[in-house]
C-alpha cells in the first residue's frame, strides 16, 4: 500500500460512452481518463449534480460550498453498471458525483487487486474532484469499495470530508458464506479468473498480496476526526452482521452504524430511501441525520 500523493488527470478530452453507442457522454456528464500514482489508467465520470451553479463569473466552476461525492463500486462493478448509475442518480440531488471504474474493471486499465492498490484509484478520483473546484469531497463505497474508502480515509493526507462505507468486510480472507467462497474461487483459480475476464469484464491479478494491506477494521481507528458512517444489511449474504459490529466497535465511538432491517448486499440492495438518507447525512456533515433503528 502506498501512502503517497493522489493520482493526476492525464488527458482532458472526452472518451466514448458505451451507453450512447460510442458517442460523447450525455449532457451534464464529463468523462476523463485519470492516471494513478502507479501509472494505471482509470475511467471516470463527473456529474455536476442537480444544483444550478452560479456562472456569473463565467468560470463554470462549482460554488465553493457545493459538495462532491466520489462513489467506489463493488467487485465486478464499473462506472456504467445500472446499479452504479442508480446510486449516482440519487446522490446527484445532494451534490456533484464522481463515479469511476476500479483498475481491472470496465474500461479502466490494469488488473484488479481486490481492494489493495485500488486505494490509488480512489485517490485519483478524489484528486480530480478537487481539481474540478470542489472544496468538500466525501467518499461512498460499497462492498470492496467500502473497504477501499475506509483504507483511503485512514491514510495521512487523504483529504476527504466524510466517509460512508456500505456492506464492507471487517477482515480479509473471509470465507464463511457461500457467496464469499465463490468470490475466492473467482480470484484464486485460473478458471475463475477467466470467468471474471470474459463473463464479468473484470481482469484479476493472479499474484497474492505482498505485503498484506491494512485491513478495514485496522484502518477504522485512524479515520477520526473525519465523520464516518458504516451501513450494513442484516440480511447480507456475503458478510454477516459481526463485520459491521467489529467496524463500529473499532471506531471507539467516533463512527455511526446503520444496521438496516431486511437489506441484502451492497448497491443492488441499497434502496432509494436509504440512498437519500445517506445523501442527507453527507450534506449535514454527519450530524444527527435520522437513521433506521438497529434491530435487536
Amino acid at each position: 500500500m502506498s501512502a503517497g500523493p493522489a493520482g493526476h488527470v492525464t488527458r482532458s478530452t472526452d472518451i466514448p460512452n458505451p451507453e450512447t453507442g460510442g458517442r460523447a457522454a450525455p449532457e451534464g456528464l464529463l468523462r476523463r481518463f485519470l492516471r494513478t500514482e502507479d501509472g494505471v489508467t482509470i475511467d471516470a465520470v463527473y456529474d455536476r449534480g442537480a444544483v444550478v451553479y452560479n456562472d456569473s463569473d463565467d468560470t463554470g466552476m462549482p460554488p465553493a460550498g457545493h459538495p462532491a461525492f466520489v462513489v467506489a463500486h463493488g467487485f465486478t462493478g464499473h462506472a456504467d453498471r445500472p446499479y452504479v448509475r442508480r446510486v449516482a442518480g440519487v446522490l446527484r440531488r445532494y451534490g456533484a458525483v464522481v463515479t469511476f471504474s476500479f483498475r481491472g474493471h470496465g474500461r479502466s486499465g490494469g488488473l484488479s487487486t481486490v481492494g489493495d492498490r485500488e486505494v490509488l484509484d480512489l485517490a485519483a478520483a478524489v484528486r480530480w474532484a478537487r481539481e474540478l473546484g470542489h472544496e468538500r469531497v466525501s467518499t461512498v463505497g460499497f462492498s470492496m469499495g467500502g473497504s477501499v474508502v475506509l483504507r483511503h480515509a485512514a491514510e495521512a493526507g487523504a483529504g476527504v470530508d466524510a466517509v460512508v462505507s456500505v456492506s464492507a468486510p471487517a477482515r480479509w480472507y473471509y470465507r464463511g458464506t457461500a457467496p464469499m467462497r465463490r468470490v475466492h474461487w473467482l480470484i484464486t483459480r485460473r478458471e475463475g479468473r477467466l470467468v471474471g475476464r470474459y463473463g464479468l469484464r473484470t481482469r484479476i491479478d493472479h499474484r497474492e498480496w505482498d505485503p498484506v494491506p491494512l485491513s478495514p477494521v485496522e484502518s477504522v481507528p485512524l479515520i477520526a476526526p473525519t465523520p464516518l458512517l458504516i451501513v450494513h444489511g442484516d440480511r447480507d449474504g456475503y458478510f454477516p452482521v459481526d463485520h459491521p459490529l467489529m467496524l463500529a466497535e473499532a471506531t471507539g465511538g467516533h463512527g455511526e452504524l446503520w444496521l438496516e432491517r431486511g437489506m441484502g448486499h451492497a448497491e443492488n440492495a441499497s434502496s432509494e430511501e436509504l440512498l437519500h438518507r445517506i445523501g442527507g447525512w453527507l450534506v449535514s456533515g454527519g450530524r444527527g441525520f435520522p437513521t433506521t433503528p438497529t434491530p435487536p
